[in-house]
């Protein structure tokens, strides 16, 4: 993709910028966050968490007020990285291919690249910072208890969401959708509701970003431990004849290499839960010997359960976008403003100035762009995740089968025609040159991707397509967990993540994630 060509010039446009701006906002000090390197051989917890990510932190802060805690990162923390910490580092970050990065990149067996976070805080250390609600509706198909969800998300909105500012363009943009029919115009809201709106950000005013890392300010800090470059390799089963195998540890690896065991207290209701991400959890259950049994044979894993499921029902909402070159400055701008369109099933929003041009070009004369785009909100097209090798630390293999299920393709076709009808508006012609029209900019877009033009907008979505980083699936309710996210067929063992959604909840599923770690928290302290 453009900007991993990008990342120079970014670093060379920004300079000490950086530096100065990413330490604004004083980072928190958590006195119980340490190197894996600090374990000893074995340690004793009630619960174990895999994954210090969206859902993981915020399980991880709750869990802690009644029981003693262990939550296990691969990566390191997210405050001493300036592009982390800063908006401005955004495209650097997915750009960094390094082994210490904060986003590990892959490419889908769909020819797609993509990011996956190697971080504390997980995707929202390395996102673009949207913040929005899951619908109403959502909640109710999912099963939960509308009262503590709602209260859950405040406990998440207190400590890292705020309201941006929106001004120049993006309101342009703002009012370009209600002028092309995406309407009502809702305002500043958190909800999802049809039409257009602001929604929350995880960045504040001075664009500096608070990840799900923060929630851990919540936790009682003499019930819990965070290993820090800490590689999960396999979750421990004893298996008694005629009970269901029972997890009772896992082991880790510190960046050294040495080999640590967490188990455990012998306590019936003390469990081991994995929070890895929709790439980490489903291919952690199949290192650990759950997963269809002829891939993990062929890996020479010995099987502690046949579920032909782990790693099905893998779903990455595809994402297209045009560029419009503007004739004045636009300010850099990450998503402020969504057109939330149910009825044709998808989200348009934006991103401006240096963010827009580095998504598709290395040309710094594009920095006075903006970047219009549209989420397909709950494909039809699923893909599998299988493993490349038994090493946790390899991405693992993901076909996500973009637009193979025509439905999806029909949506994006007219997710476009809107995002034409924006580009066109009144409202936005002071952010478009003269006599531009959506086709020029098409034609444009096709160009900078170095695509062979196309006046079809179905061949446009297929040769265009992008990720916007919400893949899910994997570890699916009602296929490997159950609604308590318990994993079918063993004991003392949940899956508490973004791998167990059928659809992605909201405009971008951060804050569900957040939520649903401090939900299923509370849930579990209260069985």
């Amino acid at each position: 993709m453009g900007f991993v060509k990008w990342v120079p010039i970014i670093a060379a446009y920004l300079g000490i910028f950086f530096i100065v701006s990413s330490f604004a906002e004083k980072a928190p000090y958590y006195p119980f966050t340490k190197d894996a390197t600090s374990a000893t051989k074995t340690e004793y917890f009630d619960y174990i968490i895999i994954g210090g990510g969206t859902a993981g932190c915020a399980l991880a802060a709750t869990l802690s007020a009644s029981a003693k805690v262990l939550l296990l990162e691969r990566g390191g923390l997210p405050y001493k990285n300036p592009n982390v910490t800063h908006m401005m580092g955004f495209l650097s970050t997915l750009g960094d291919s390094s082994p210490s990065s904060a986003a590990q990149q892959f490419v889908s067996t769909d020819g797609v690249p993509n990011q996956r976070p190697r971080v504390l805080g997980g995707g929202t250390a390395i996102n673009a910072g949207f913040f929005s609600r899951a619908s109403k509706k959502y909640v109710e198909e999912v099963g939960w208890e509308p009262r503590l969800v709602n209260k859950s998300y405040k406990w998440v909105e207190r400590k890292v969401v705020f309201r941006p500012q929106v001004m120049g363009w993006q309101a342009a943009f703002r009012d370009g959708l209600v002028e092309a029919g995406v309407s009502l115009n809702n305002g500043f809201t958190y909800e999802h509701l049809q039409g257009t709106k602001i929604g929350g950000s995880i960045f504040d005013r001075g664009g500096n970003r608070h990840t799900a890392a923060d929630l851990l300010e919540y936790a009682d800090q003499t019930m819990i431990t965070v290993y820090l470059h800490a590689s999960v390799h396999r979750i421990l089963f004893k298996s008694v004849p005629g009970k269901k195998p029972k997890a009772y540890g896992v082991l880790f690896r510190d960046s050294k290499g040495t080999n640590h065991t967490a188990v455990l207290n012998d306590i019936p209701s003390n469990e081991i839960i994995v929070s890895a991400g929709a790439l980490g959890s489903p291919q952690l259950l199949m290192l650990s010997g759950i997963g269809p049994g002829h891939h993990l044979k062929a890996h020479k894993i010995n099987v502690v359960l046949d579920h032909p499921m782990v790693g099905q029902g893998m779903s990455d909402n595809p994402m297209n976008v045009v560029l419009i070159p503007s004739p004045r400055p636009v300010e850099n701008s990450l998503v402020k403003v969504v057109g939330i369109v149910d009825d044709v099933g998808c989200f348009i929003e934006a991103i401006g100035g240096f963010f827009a041009s580095g998504i598709l070009s290395t040309d710094q004369s594009l920095i006075q762009s903006t970047l219009i785009g549209e989420k397909v909100a709950r494909p039809f097209s699923t893909g599998y995740l299988e493993l490349r090798s038994n090493d946790p630390d390899e991405n693992p293999e993901v076909t996500f089968n973009y637009f193979k299920d025509p439905r999806d393709l029909q949506i994006c076709v007219k997710a476009m025609e809107i995002i034409g009808r924006v580009v066109e508006s009144k409202a936005y012609s002071r952010y478009r040159y003269p006599n531009t029209t959506f086709e020029s900019v098409m034609q444009y877009t096709l160009e900078l991707s170095r695509k062979q033009q196309t006046n079809s907008l179905e061949q446009f979505c297929i040769d265009t397509v992008k990720t916007i980083w919400h893949y899910h699936g994997g570890c699916q309710v009602g296929r490997v967990v159950d609604s308590d996210y318990r994993v079918m067929g063993v004991d003392s063992l949940r899956v508490i993540d973004g791998s167990t959604f059928i659809n992605s909840p909201g405009t971008n599923p951060q804050a569900t994630l957040m939520m649903l770690g401090r939900y299923m928290g509370q849930k579990i302290l209260q069985q």
